[in-house]
This record gives structure tokens, sequence and C-alpha cells, in this order.
């Protein structure tokens, strides 16, 4: 089951959607004043206006994403959106940036925004797949989809998917922490901190954390990669509920320079987090199908 030069030039012309419209031309949108300033809705890098107009053209990217990697636009296409964020996970300066410009009294007030803003991206990614579904509908005869497989009871999939999404927090939480290594101290009353990943351990760490999640979830529960790419939207929440206490915040920003974090998950940035979160979570679940059909056929 190995990928034709044929089907890599259609994920890369799907890709290449997504990083024109999003990652280059939209980037004005949400373009920082300041040098390594962050992208981020919390820090008002994105007006309300500008959130209407990248979401318009995350759903144009979606779907001329789908008539460029036809006819498997349906599982290419929704690889745009999240690419061209991935664009702007490069681009954008990192969460110590963030930090060093709030006030001590207020970071707590930032960490409960920054709670919900994964949300806002989330949206911008299903806004790129409405576009693929309306795409398909488009191309699609209404005859083609008749012979489907009969899904599994109710009861068994919506068990699997709340398995999915509760596994998923916690293993993409574990897996970020290993592979998000910056310099760990220790503290006497979180027993350690960690300094500010690079930008290449964030997005190593986050795009293979959430391949391994999606891996599993479909090798062992057969769910789509749809829930662990919802989970990295609530894999920032979690951290901050969990390591993003008052006390905790309170107690770093008196100890410890804004560059260390008590997780390593609460040094990334919601953007960041779903867009790469999103490509590891489809890149993973389609190296457990190619797994499922080497081990029927090899």
């Amino acid at each position: 089951m190995e990928l034709s030069w044929l089907m890599k030039l259609r994920i890369a012309a799907s890709m290449a959607a997504g990083v024109v419209l999003i990652g280059i031309l939209a980037w004005p949108l949400a373009a920082p004043p300041e040098p390594f300033g962050i992208v981020s809705l919390t820090a008002g890098s994105i007006s309300l206006g500008g959130a209407v107009v990248l979401a318009a053209l995350a759903f144009l990217a979606g779907f001329i994403a789908y008539f460029l990697s036809w006819p498997y636009g349906r599982e290419i296409g929704i690889l745009a959106v999240p690419a061209g964020l991935t664009i702007w996970a490069f681009r954008s300066g990192r969460m110590v940036s963030l930090i060093r410009r709030t006030a001590v009294v207020n970071q707590s007030e930032l960490f409960a925004a920054l709670k919900w803003e994964p949300l806002f991206w989330l949206a911008i990614v299903a806004a790129g797949f409405a576009g693929v579904l309306l795409a398909q509908k488009i191309s699609t005869k209404p005859e083609a989809d008749k012979s489907r497989q009969k899904p599994n009871s109710k009861p068994n999939i919506y068990l699997n998917v709340i398995i999915a999404l509760v596994a998923s927090v916690l293993i993409a939480q574990l897996c970020i922490s290993a592979f998000a290594q910056g310099t760990k101290l220790p503290d006497e009353k979180l027993g350690s901190v960690v300094a500010q990943p690079t930008a290449g351990q964030i997005v190593f760490a986050v795009f293979v954390s959430f391949g391994l999640t999606a891996f599993a979830a479909k090798k062992f529960l057969n769910v789509s990669y749809i829930w662990p790419t919802i989970t990295s939207a609530l894999v920032t929440a979690f951290a901050i509920i969990t390591y993003g206490k008052q006390d905790v915040l309170q107690h770093l920003s008196l100890r410890w320079p804004a560059v260390f974090f008590s997780h390593a998950v609460i040094s990334i940035l919601p953007m960041q987090m779903v867009a790469l979160g999103t490509l590891g979570s489809i890149a993973g679940y389609w190296m457990a199908v190619r797994y499922k059909f080497w081990r029927k056929h090899g």
C-alpha cells in the first residue's frame, strides 16, 4: 500500500492550496505588529473582521483542495487548512513572548482566556472541512454512496468515541511532555519546571504526539481522525486547568523567569496545538490504515 507519485502530488497540491491561501495571503490578518510577536486571538492579533475573512479563506481552501486532489478530495482536501496554519506556527513567536507582555497580576486572566482559544482555531479547521464537504456534494452523484458497510451498533460507537477523547487527551499530554524537552529544573513546590521549547521541538512534539494518538485510536478503537483532532482543542484547556492554577502561576512569576512553565503543554500556543495536532491526527490515522492493510496482506 505504498503511495504512488500521483497520490503524493495530490497531497502536495492540497496542502499547497492551504499554504498559499492561509499561510501566505491571509498572514496580514494575523501578523503581529512587533518582531517575534505571537499569533493569538487572546493577544488581539486577529480582529473580528479578520476572523470572518480567515474562516472564509479556510472554507475556500478546503473547497479548492478537494478538486486539486480529486478523486480523493474527501480524504486529502482536509489537509489544506492545517497546512496553512502550520506556516503561521513557524512564523509566530512563542508563548514566552505573550507572557512577557502580560503583567504578573493578569496572568490568571490570560490563561483563563487561552483555555478557550483553541475552539476558535478548531472552528477555522472545521470551516476548511466544510469546504471539502460542499465540494464533495457538488461533484458526487447521489447514487454513488448507496453501497456502504453497515456501521457498528450505536452504543459501541459512542463508547469508543468517549474512550478515544479521554485517552487522546491523556496520551497527547504525556507524549508532548516527553518530546517537547526544554531545559528542566527542579522546583521545591512544583517538582520541576520546564523552559520554553524551541519552535522545532514544538512542531515535532505536537505532530508526533497526535500522530501516535490517532494511530492508537484507529487501531484499537477504530475511530476517525476527527476525534483526536477535536482533542487538540481540549489538551490546552486540560493542561491549564491542571497545571495553570492561580497559585501555580503566582509561584512561577515570583520564583522563575517568564521562560519557565509548569508543564510543556502550557508553553505551546493554541494555534500551534490545533494546526499541528490536526496534521498529526490525519497522518496517524492513515498510518494505522496502512498498518492494518500490511498486517492483513503483508
